[in-house]
């Protein structure tokens, strides 16, 4: 199959802390790296890992921290044709701070990947692909939203429909609120976390907001949900799919939302059911915070063969949904 994905390329700073610090505190960190990351960065890497053809178009800063931002893209096989080089802007970086418990604090930084120039890109990539990704940093602001806006017009308008898939960041919503709504409802499959779903719509729970999304034109929306594991929703269903628990110890999450959409788009391209596609995700996530750094642990299609028994590697690529079910009733779930 073949993926464009556009998306940030960063390096990460990664902090693993015993607490945060208070406002002028200095702490020791229990583990310190850096590591390639940025959302697009991941999905693209774990996509190709599993055998796709993919694209990644992202821009970066003309110094030494593109060669390693880029470097598991490189090591992966993905295609840098629609890489673009800012000599006036940085690579963007991440700061991440996380403990133990879960607590997190990032400072990002969205630099060259946010002048992504729309006028470089060509609508025939984007027509011969079996699936567009976008990640919803690329939606937010400055040139590189409008290439997102520009690839998304290519794949509804192509002879042959090229399904998209959007997946959200807490950063992304946090700064734009529920202005981002108009913009992601056209994707096939929106995929985001509680807090992401709930700021979006602005309500306080999963079933009023996934109510709103339905009333709005939302087709098919996965809703990532932690240790309970991932809801799958549709006009006429919703369905809770279990997490997955790795193996090895989890010791960083970093990452794992994006390696979640990648193992996701995978498995609906395979031919997979949307529960059976969250499944997979489900697992692709939990084994990929047992590696420290976004692109560390590599997720392989025998590391999802036990959640997608019998999935068929080169199925064709999902059609798109069909026009919006309204007067549909959806299961409920203990998750609302």
């Amino acid at each position: 199959m073949k993926f464009y994905v556009i998306g940030d390329v960063t390096v990460d700073h990664l902090y693993h802390l015993d607490r945060l610090p208070a406002p002028g505190e200095e702490v020791t960190p229990r583990h310190a790296s850096m590591k390639p990351g940025g959302a697009g960065g991941t999905i693209s890497v774990t996509l190709a890992r599993l055998g796709h053809s993919v694209t990644l178009a992202a821009r970066v800063g003309d110094d030494p921290f593109a060669e390693y931002a880029l470097s598991r893209v490189r090591e992966s096989g993905v295609s840098e044709n629609a890489i673009q080089r800012d000599a006036d802007r940085l690579t963007s970086t991440i700061t991440v701070m996380q403990t133990g418990a879960g607590e997190r604090a990032m400072i990002s930084d969205g630099a060259a990947n946010r002048q992504l120039d729309p006028a470089k890109l060509k609508a025939k990539d984007i027509e011969a692909a079996d699936a567009l990704i976008i990640n919803a940093y690329a939606m937010i602001e400055g040139p590189q939203r409008e290439y997102a806006l520009k690839a998304i017009e290519a794949a509804r308008s192509a002879k042959t429909r090229v399904p998209v898939f959007i997946d959200l960041g807490t950063g992304a919503v946090n700064k734009a609120g529920t202005s981002l709504k108009a913009d992601v409802l056209g994707a096939d499959y929106l995929m985001l976390n509680q807090h992401e779903l709930q700021a979006l719509t602005g309500t306080s729970s999963i079933s009023a907001a996934l109510a709103q999304l339905g009333e709005a034109g939302a087709q098919q929306v996965v809703v990532k949900v932690g240790k309970m594991g991932s809801i799958t929703w549709t006009p006429t269903e919703t369905e809770l799919v279990d997490a997955v628990r790795p193996e090895g110890k989890v010791v960083d999450s970093t990452g794992a939302g994006d390696t979640f959409t990648a193992a996701f788009a995978h498995a609906i391209l395979g031919g997979a059911t949307m529960a059976g596609a969250a499944r997979a995700a489900n697992a692709a996530g939990a084994l990929a915070a047992t590696g420290i750094g976004a692109q560390e642990r590599p997720i392989t299609a025998a590391d999802l063969a036990g959640a997608l028994p019998g999935m068929v590697a080169s199925a064709p690529a999902a059609p798109a949904p069909a026009a919006p079910a309204r007067t549909t009733r959806a299961r409920k779930t203990s998750a609302s």
